[in-house]
């Protein structure tokens, strides 16, 4: 980094180093990993960073990585470890014969880290993906608006748990955290922490939406995490919206769907008469 802008392109993505920060451009294509394409672009400022190495890849490549200080980037906090190793967004992929280059290029970046910048970060110091933000989950479709996060559960998915509580609206001010399960392992699913012991089984759960087939892919729901976690950690005094507030008001069909469905549940006596009739009252009223 002799000269701003300086330029180094690998596979799939290409990083321009600054003087206090490296700008990261992924590539959008068939071969870049979906994760990358969402993310676009990310500026990584050099005291999020605890350090550089190269190491030798696969297939004649060698491997430049900034390594985030804990704490400092709110998807890696999110993704908690579980991205595979091509999703990386902190990993550069270059010819092996870019070698001296890459390696000028690592020594240049660890000259210009703060020295005491290997610990835990006290605060985000990368930017999130912005809001607002939605995706499918399996049982319900997920919406950030910056402020509140919402459930809408879909009849075709969700637990008969879920349907009993309704959709549901949750003000950043009432988290204290996100866990994200990777929709790539068993029991995927992203959960909204409210500092209560006991967690409940996530299809049962209603500050939980789960994944599966195909539902709450990487590329949309850990991005969707991060926003939601770095909210939470840098929320300030700010008025809560709450499930009250006034939106946008229903399809009747949709009602109708719900009615029907609800329906379906009263009659295999998964919900009681009274219960059938508390919520159906409350979905002829958003109407």
């Amino acid at each position: 980094m002799s000269r701003m802008g300086d330029v180094l392109a690998g596979f799939q993505a290409t990083w321009e180093f600054e003087s206090d920060s490296v700008l990261i451009r992924y590539e959008r294509g068939m071969r870049t990993p979906k994760l990358l394409s969402a993310l676009g672009e990310r500026r990584i400022p050099l005291t999020a960073l605890s350090g550089v190495t190269l190491t030798r890849g696969r297939r004649g490549t060698v491997v430049l990585r900034a390594e985030p200080r804990p704490g400092a980037d709110p998807l890696m906090e999110a993704a908690a470890g579980q991205l595979k190793e091509g999703c990386d967004p902190y990993r550069l992929v270059l010819p092996a014969e870019r070698e001296v280059l890459a390696e000028y290029y690592a020594e240049e970046l660890r000259s210009r880290l703060p020295e005491a910048g290997s610990g835990p970060a006290d605060r985000y110091l990368v930017p999130a993906p912005e809001a607002p933000l939605s995706f499918k989950a399996y049982d319900g479709k997920a919406s950030f608006d910056g402020r509140t996060v919402r459930f809408r559960w879909f009849w075709t998915g969700a637990s008969s748990a879920k349907w009993k509580a309704g959709d549901q609206s949750f003000a950043v001010s009432e988290l204290s955290g996100v866990e994200w399960r990777s929709p790539e392992v068993f029991e995927g699913h992203l959960r909204l922490l409210r500092g209560e012991d006991g967690a409940v089984q996530a299809d049962q759960d209603p500050a939980t939406v789960v994944f599966g087939l195909g539902y709450g892919p990487v590329h949309e729901s850990l991005p969707f995490a991060a926003a939601v976690l770095s909210a939470v950690r840098t929320r300030g005094p700010v008025a809560a919206v709450t499930a009250t507030a006034t939106g946008p008001r229903r399809d009747p069909a949709d009602i109708a769907e719900r009615i029907r469905h609800l329906g379906e549940l009263h009659q295999a006596g998964l919900v009681t008469d009274e219960e059938f009739s508390v919520k159906k009252a409350e979905l002829l009223a958003e109407l």
